[in-house]
């Protein structure tokens, strides 16, 4: 693997052929740094199954399952993502990854299984970008603000984690950037400082702000396809909205401690 990947547009970086199974212990740190530099990593003609899949994640850190999504097969460390059998179409909106605990998932990889014959595709917000762009004055306002995050969509008892408390500008631990740390605003509850009202209203501009469409790589899934991406300086979403044929996806998150 080499730092010369192909650059995405407008962001994130491509490398074609290089099989995960082959990928040494300098290259895992590599595709770490790769990872907090530009958020998106493509992996294209990639021959891997599951087990190879969980193999390679493994490697980046400790795989971590969202209760309540649906286990692969005989790959329970895995969901699955599809649309088959729905009446339709699954709704998705830009968020960030199971936000909602207290050490939320550093990446998230999806390993292609059935390319729709058209749609569905996966796009990605830079957060770093989101955050550069913002005017100074919003920077200094809420220079050490917290976002509450909290759990949609999914039945949780009351054993398991449901909010937690992040913060807005969240420097990453590997590129030491800042990026805006947000989810749909449907997970985010509250702005430390401001009123309730305040805080919906300013969760609202800033997620607007991050999703601005000159912004965002539109990832067109091909067979072979894995990408990994990093959430605490992306978000992401699937366009659902003109998908023909099946879509299939196996999911893994990862915690990770670099």
């Amino acid at each position: 693997m080499s730092c010369n990947f192909p650059l995405l547009i407008p962001f994130g970086v491509e490398k074609v052929g290089r099989q995960i199974r082959q990928i040494g212990n300098a290259e895992i740190i590599q595709l770490k740094n790769l990872l907090a530099e530009h958020g998106v990593v493509v992996l294209r003609e990639q021959n891997a199954d599951d087990k190879v899949f969980v193999d390679f994640l493994q490697r980046l850190g400790t795989i971590t399952f969202t209760v309540g999504e649906k286990p692969v097969p005989n790959e329970p460390l895995l969901n699955v993502v599809s649309n088959v059998g729905r009446t339709r179409p699954p709704r998705s909106v830009f968020h960030t990854d199971t936000s909602y605990v207290a050490q939320p998932p550093a990446y998230t990889a999806l390993r292609i299984i059935a390319v729709p014959t058209s749609g569905g595709e996966t796009l990605f917000s830079n957060q770093y970008r989101a955050y550069e762009t913002l005017p100074i004055w919003v920077k200094q306002r809420l220079k050490s603000a917290k976002v509450q995050h909290v759990v949609s969509g999914l039945t949780l008892d009351d054993s398991q984690e449901k909010q937690s408390w992040h913060p807005l500008f969240r420097e990453h631990p590997l590129s030491g950037r800042i990026a805006l740390y947000l989810s749909t605003p449907e997970r985010c509850q509250q702005i430390s400082g401001l009123s309730p009202a305040q805080s919906q209203r300013a969760i609202k501009l800033l997620y607007r702000h991050s999703i601005r469409p000159r912004h965002l790589y539109r990832h067109q899934w091909q067979a072979g396809d894995i990408v990994i991406w990093d959430n605490r300086c992306t978000m992401h979403r699937a366009d659902h909205s003109q998908v023909v044929g099946d879509r299939i996806l196996h999911r893994g998150l990862v915690k990770s401690t670099g």
